[in-house]
């Protein structure tokens, strides 16, 4: 019959050998947080922002904006309009549109006009954080993005309230049409500080 501790020291001395248990540590791998599972974590929600993205503007401008078109004698929404536009072309595209057609370019700037610019933004700011260590130049990439949410969320507002107002004085075109063509250039750099953060965090991986 196994003896007790006790019974061991009782009879051997205080040098008995006394057996150790020892529980094996509890490891549950499925959940142990590691720096290479956070960022495959943050690969899967940057890609997923890029998925999302690039439906988002082929949905908002190749598809809806293109096909509002048809409302307006195939002139183009001032949203599509890279290099900007002017009173005359406004007050053309007024005469064209109906009330039900301002409308619609008013819904879709609220619904889609709105996703796009806000859901790039965060993808933007998520990628250029997971690939730029150093704070200061992760604070420069990450002002480009920024203002381009800000700048087109500004735009969609100035748009709806020119196209609202007939015969807009020239400043309300001028507001609506420089922030339309800023914020095509944000997108632009945008994708270039996104394009410029993976490249550099390639580059640093090489050099280890």
């Amino acid at each position: 019959m196994a003896k007790t501790p006790a019974q061991r020291i009782k009879k051997h001395g205080a040098n008995a050998a006394v057996p150790q248990h020892h529980l094996p540590p509890v490891v549950n791998p499925t959940t142990t947080r590691t720096p290479e599972k956070a960022q495959g974590n943050s690969n899967l929600i940057v890609i997923a922002g890029v998925v999302a993205s690039l439906f988002l503007f082929w949905y908002l401008h190749l598809l809806t904006l293109n096909q509002m078109t048809q409302l307006s004698q195939d002139m183009a929404m001032p949203d599509s309009l890279v290099g900007g536009f002017d009173a005359g072309y406004i007050g053309r595209l007024q005469g064209a549109m109906n009330g039900d057609a301002l409308g619609q370019l008013s819904y879709v700037h609220k619904t889609a006009g709105t996703l796009f610019p806000l859901i790039f933004g965060f993808t933007w700011l998520l990628l250029i954080g997971t690939n730029v260590a150093k704070k200061a130049l992760r604070w420069a990439l990450w002002a480009l993005p920024m203002l381009f949410v800000v700048v087109r969320l500004w735009g969609n507002v100035a748009i709806d309230a020119m196209m609202g107002t007939p015969g807009p004085d020239a400043g309300q075109v001028a507001l609506a049409s420089g922030l339309t063509v800023a914020g095509w250039v944000l997108l632009v750099l945008s994708l270039l500080a996104g394009a410029a953060a993976v490249f550099l965090n390639s580059r640093k991986r090489k050099e280890r």
